[in-house]
């Protein structure tokens, strides 16, 4: 049962129709926060959560915009303190995984992993830090593979989590004088439907955790919730691993 911790605090979630995002506005929706979140191709998904929150009586708006866009982005900060009249929460979980042989990976994919993985961090940390105030929470959400990329073809997407890590420090020294905290989340392996944990590429990452077995979007979606509460106001600047043991 929860406690409705983030009670009258508004948040805005970065791709969060489904899989991590998606549990993510649902426990910041239980713990009492208004969520709107952006999405870009899942629209049933989108609207299919939206109505379950607010048809049990909490308050959510879908977003439809592209992370690559930068643009896109800053409309996505301002409709939500336009519909809720605030801003306490952003997390930036949008992200992409582009993966193949190095002789073979194409610079458009590249370019795009740079755009949604890092560029919209940056974009939507320095929108919506122009309408927070103190007691405010920014939560990335990285990856394990910052720390362990164990097969071929990740490099890209490996180096793009590895960014979040000093992104987030950085920024953490331009927000904490105002009160601000920004930490990075890093997921191991997660059971979604881009990663199930069934199949011949779970069974090869399943003998690397010291936890065997993938972890559930619910146990991310719980440590979030943690870092956006006000028991969390001491953390900045960190990167948390939560994967099992992955990359112990």
């Amino acid at each position: 049962m929860t406690t409705q911790s983030l009670s009258g605090k508004v948040a805005l979630v970065q791709g969060g129709s489904r899989g991590i995002g998606a549990a993510i506005v649902q426990r910041l929706a239980a713990e009492g926060a208004a969520v709107a979140f952006t999405y870009v191709s899942s629209t049933a998904k989108a609207q299919a959560l939206r109505d379950s929150i607010t048809q049990s009586g909490g308050k959510a708006l879908a977003i439809l915009a592209d992370s690559a866009d930068a643009a896109a982005i800053r409309q996505a900060v301002d409709s939500t303190v336009e519909t809720f009249g605030r801003l306490d929460i952003l997390v930036n979980n949008a992200a992409i995984l582009a993966a193949g042989p190095l002789e073979d990976f194409k610079l458009e994919d590249f370019d795009r992993t740079l755009a949604v993985n890092i560029r919209s961090v940056f974009v939507a940390t320095q929108e919506a830090a122009r309408h927070m105030g103190e007691g405010s929470r920014i939560i990335n959400i990285g990856s394990t593979n910052a720390e362990r990329m164990p097969f071929a073809g990740g490099g890209p997407y490996a180096m793009s989590k590895s960014a979040l890590v000093g992104l987030t420090k950085g920024l953490s020294r331009d927000l904490g004088p105002r009160g601000i905290t920004i930490n990075n989340v890093q997921p191991g392996p997660v059971d979604t439907d881009m990663n199930p944990a069934h199949g011949d590429f779970a069974e090869s990452l399943i003998p690397l955790m010291a936890i065997g077995r993938y972890g559930h979007a619910e146990e991310i979606a719980s440590f979030v919730a943690y870092l956006a509460g006000p028991e969390a106001g001491y953390i900045t600047g960190a990167s948390l691993s939560i994967d099992g043991g992955f990359s112990a």
